[in-house]
């Protein structure tokens, strides 16, 4: 039985969504993984299942270097969404951005619950 409903990857790198995907189901940290390579993609598939709670993922893991609109910028849009999904989605940075300025501005916005360095492992699943 997987600890979680759902989660969602936004992640511009296809290989990245695909090992990390088969990571979060075979370790059974999540029992459906939704995939979205931007963060308007994301976005968009946010606003969509506002309305039902049971389609709002649990945690959202969220790279930071992304071509249009990257990480950050998600962040800034995540704000304005509906209060539910701002409460019910917890956000995990899974970049591989080892910059202190990188790392210090995600861990200290208010919807970052974790800051996860790339790549995605059962033992960083386990810590959250």
């Amino acid at each position: 039985m997987p600890k979680f409903r759902n989660v969602l990857l936004v992640d511009d790198n296809e290989i990245d969504n695909f090992i990390n995907e088969r990571i979060i189901v075979s370790s059974k940290f999540a029992g459906e993984v939704i995939v979205r390579n931007s963060a308007d993609g994301a976005l968009n598939f946010l606003r969509e299942v506002a309305t039902d709670e049971a389609k709002i993922p649990q945690f959202i893991f969220l790279d930071l270097n992304m071509p249009v609109k990257d990480g950050f910028g998600f962040l800034e849009d995540f704000e304005k969404l509906d209060a539910t999904i701002r409460q019910k989605a917890k956000v995990i940075v899974l970049s591989s951005s080892i910059s202190p300025e990188d790392i210090n501005r995600a861990s200290t916005n208010q919807y970052v619950y974790k800051y996860i360095n790339k790549p995605l492992s059962e033992k960083y699943l386990e810590a959250v």
